[in-house]
């Protein structure tokens, strides 16, 4: 205690250096709702105040002089008023914390009170000036207590304990860091004032409540971090979940696509998705990254889109298609390009439908594009188009034999497809011993989403 008495007229002076500080940040801090943020910026302000106030009392306690006589009881009335009104702040900060957060309907009655009790002590407070029912002042210009003096503990005390109850009756619905907070600023002061009533001389209920205010700040902040870091996540979650939907949807619109393409040619069911599985593996055995494989894919998938435009009497002729039929069925490769180039966000989605009827040494259609020159992803679905048409049934024949299938897949190396493509797909022959990779087999389509 002796410390204190030595040293409080410092701490009080950092105090409120901090305090002040405190009271910019506040101004600052646009993340809090608008009233909370005024009770919070009253507050910080009234707390910086209070020791300052409460610094000029003791410095010009005792001087006898007519700046020491206003001194000291504007600064003693400021001490009482400030006091007061930080625990009035309080209330506030409380009020719009309970009618927000704790989603209450009306103000509880319990604050109600204390704002009662704070016009109460207001109107006594100002009646002792004239009165002197809380303190005077002697002669060398001194405050005393008087009798009445134990209502400036009272009802403040009484403000701090109805604030305490209705804490404690809604702690579980309170966040941590704020009932933590509020606890300490009703159960500090209480102690302290209970000290200060025998130690005389000692300022420890205000340096209390301005430690409450900053420990308070300190609580709200990371109160507020935590609701910003908990709203981004949810944030982040809610876009997750808004691109896994706009994925699958994405996905069910090109499968339903796809199917509706193979539906035109009576001979070709789940030909698409054949060509898409396909194809996917070929990319994925070539080293590519999980999202280009769902790329080429997705490609594939929609590679004979352009099917649409062509005549369904075209499409399942059961004879040879004449030449001039056969111009009609070359236009799909344009068709499915011309259809599918708005998806801009997917351009490579176009591709697969534009090029695959492109060949390796130059002798395919539409462009009679060369090697290298044919897009990557249209050589890939290429190969994977030619098995599939092997290995499924036509009106004219049925699945060719798998050694059939390789012998021509392995002539077709550097001319008709790309050598690293179509190697992989001879390698995956291979390894097909029971010939399960043709139109009987039942895909399963497995996405990433």
């Amino acid at each position: 205690m002796e410390f204190l008495r030595q040293h409080q007229l410092n701490i009080m002076l950092i105090m409120s250096g901090i305090c002040g500080m405190l009271v910019i940040f506040v101004l600052f801090t646009r993340t809090l709702p608008k009233r909370r943020r005024t009770a919070l910026l009253l507050l910080e302000s009234s707390a910086m105040l209070l020791l300052i106030a409460d610094r000029f009392a003791y410095i010009y306690r005792g001087n006898v002089s007519t700046l020491g006589y206003w001194m000291v009881r504007i600064s003693n009335f400021s001490v009482f008023f400030l006091s007061l009104f930080l625990l009035f702040s309080l209330t506030l900060y409380l009020i719009d914390f309970f009618m927000s957060d704790g989603k209450l309907v009306k103000i509880p009655k319990r604050l109600q009170i204390t704002q009662y009790l704070f016009f109460l002590d207001l109107i006594i407070l100002i009646s002792s000036q004239f009165t002197g029912f809380l303190y005077t002042f002697d002669e060398f210009n001194r405050y005393k207590r008087s009798n009445g003096f134990l209502f400036t503990y009272i009802i403040p005390f009484t403000m701090l304990v109805l604030q305490f109850s209705l804490v404690i009756q809604h702690f579980k619905k309170i966040n941590r860091n704020i009932a933590i907070s509020l606890l300490l600023f009703t159960i500090l002061p209480v102690i302290a004032t209970a000290v200060q009533i025998f130690t005389y001389g000692l300022s420890l209920t205000n340096m209390t409540l301005v430690g409450d205010a900053v420990l308070f700040y300190v609580f709200v902040i990371l109160d507020l971090n935590d609701t910003i870091e908990k709203a981004n996540k949810r944030e982040i979650e809610l876009l997750k979940e808004e691109q896994k939907s706009l994925n699958l949807m994405f996905i069910q619109t090109a499968e339903a696509l796809a199917s509706a393409i193979d539906a035109k040619d009576k001979y070709t069911h789940g030909h698409s998705t054949r060509v898409a599985e396909y194809s996917r593996e070929i990319a994925r055995r070539f080293g590519k990254s999980e999202r280009e494989c769902e790329e080429v894919y997705f490609a594939a998938l929609l590679h004979d889109v352009g099917k649409i435009g062509v005549s369904d009497t075209i499409i399942n002729k059961n004879g040879k298609l004449t030449d001039e039929e056969y111009s009609e069925m070359k236009k799909h490769p344009s068709v499915g390009r011309q259809i599918l180039a708005n998806i801009i966000q997917s351009p490579y989605i176009s591709v697969g439908a534009h090029y695959h009827h492109e060949r390796f040494d130059g002798r395919g259609y539409p462009l009679g594009l060369k090697g290298t020159d044919i897009p990557e992803i249209a050589r890939i679905i290429a190969v994977a188009d030619s098995y599939d048409a092997m290995t499924s049934k036509r009106s004219y024949r049925s699945p060719l034999p798998q050694e059939h299938v390789r012998s021509e897949i392995e002539r077709g190396v550097g001319t008709q497809f790309d050598p690293a493509f179509a190697k992989i797909m001879l390698k995956m022959i291979d390894e097909d011993s029971d010939y399960k990779m043709r139109e009987t087999e039942n895909v399963t389509v497995i996405h990433s989403l």
